[in-house]
C-alpha cells in the first residue's frame, strides 16, 4: 500500500536521530490522542514509526476511565473534565513537526479558552459522549463560530440519541457551510451506512474511519469519494496497524490511498499543517 504527494520529503527528529520519510510511502493519521503518562509521546512516536506514519493529528485522550466514556455513550451522563490542551501542544512542539495540535474543548465550560488558543492549534474536537452537550445547543454553536473565524475543521463522534446524531450534525454542518466538519470512526456504530448516507448531500462533512468495519468504508468510498475520506486510527485504543490493514483490503487504487492517507488531511487541516 503506497501513498504519493508530491515535491520534497518528510522528515523528523526526534532522540537525536533524524530520518526520511520517503514521500511514496507517507501516511498522515488523522486521529490519534496523548493518552495519560510520562512515556505517552514516546509511545506515540514510536507506534508511528513502526506503522511508517509520518504526520498525525492529536488530541488529549484518557481523561475519562474506559467504562465510564462507554456508560455515558450508552446511557447518557456527562463530565465536566477539561482536556490538558497545553500538554498536546508541547508534545506537539517536541515532536519535530510530526504531531499537529487538535484542541479538545468543553463547551460547558464557555469558549474563551478556546477563542484565546485558537491560534496555536490545527482544529477543535467536540465530544457529546464526554462532555453531553449536543450538537443541537447554542453552547455548540458558539464553539463552531469560534472554530469559523481561526479557519478550524470540527471533528465530531456522534451518538444514538436526540441532539447528538448524524442528522443533528447534518442539520450543523447546514448552519455553518464554510465550516469543515469530519464525522468521526465513520458514524455512531461500526455498521452505521446510515450516517454515510446522511452526509451524502452535505459536502463540509468528511468522514474519519477508525473503528468502522471494512464494508462501511467501502460504502463510504464509493457513495463519498476518496477525497471526502480521511484515514484515522484512535490510538491508543486502537492499533494503526488494524486501521492500515482494512485500507489494505479494499486494495485502493495508488492515486485513491493517497487522498485518503494524505492529501485529504493536509487540505483539512490548511496552513495550520
Amino acid at each position: 500500500m503506497s501513498a504519493s504527494r508530491s515535491t520534497s520529503s518528510a522528515t523528523s527528529s526526534r532522540a537525536g536521530v533524524t530520518t526520511t520519510m520517503r514521500p511514496e510511502a507517507a501516511v498522515f493519521d488523522f486521529r490519534v490522542r496523548l493518552g495519560p503518562g510520562a512515556d505517552a509521546l514516546t509511545r506515540l512516536l514510536s507506534t508511528m514509526d513502526e506503522c511508517g506514519i509520518a504526520r498525525a493529528a492529536v488530541t488529549a485522550g484518557g481523561m475519562l476511565p474506559l467504562d465510564r466514556l462507554a456508560a455515558q455513550i450508552i446511557r447518557g451522563g456527562h463530565s465536566d473534565v477539561v482536556a490538558d490542551n497545553a500538554r498536546v501542544q508541547a508534545a506537539s512542539a517536541a515532536s519535530g513537526g510530526r504531531l499537529v495540535p487538535i484542541y479538545f474543548v468543553n463547551p460547558r465550560s464557555g469558549v474563551a479558552d478556546y477563542r484565546d488558543a485558537a491560534a496555536g492549534f490545527a482544529g477543535v474536537e467536540l465530544s457529546p459522549a464526554v462532555h453531553g452537550v449536543g450538537l443541537d445547543d447554542a453552547r455548540t454553536a458558539a464553539v463552531v463560530r469560534i472554530a469559523e473565524q481561526a479557519g478550524h475543521s470540527v471533528y465530531v463522534v456522534t451518538l444514538g440519541r436526540q441532539g447528538s446524531r448524524t442528522a443533528d450534525l447534518v442539520a450543523l454542518a447546514r448552519t455553518f457551510p464554510v465550516v469543515t466538519f469530519v464525522l468521526g470512526h465513520g458514524g455512531f456504530l461500526g455498521i452505521d451506512t446510515d450516517a454515510i448516507a446522511q452526509v451524502v448531500a452535505v459536502p463540509n462533512i468528511l468522514v474519519e474511519t477508525s473503528g468502522c468495519f471494512t464494508e462501511v468504508a467501502r460504502v463510504a468510498l464509493d457513495r463519498l469519494g476518496p477525497h471526502r475520506l480521511l484515514f484515522g486510527s484512535e490510538f491508543p485504543l486502537q492499533h494503526p496497524s488494524v486501521e492500515l490493514a482494512k485500507y489494505r483490503c479494499l486494495n485502493l487504487p495508488p492515486a485513491d490511498w493517497a487522498r485518503v492517507a494524505w492529501h485529504n488531511a493536509i487540505r483539512v487541516l490548511g496552513s495550520h499543517t
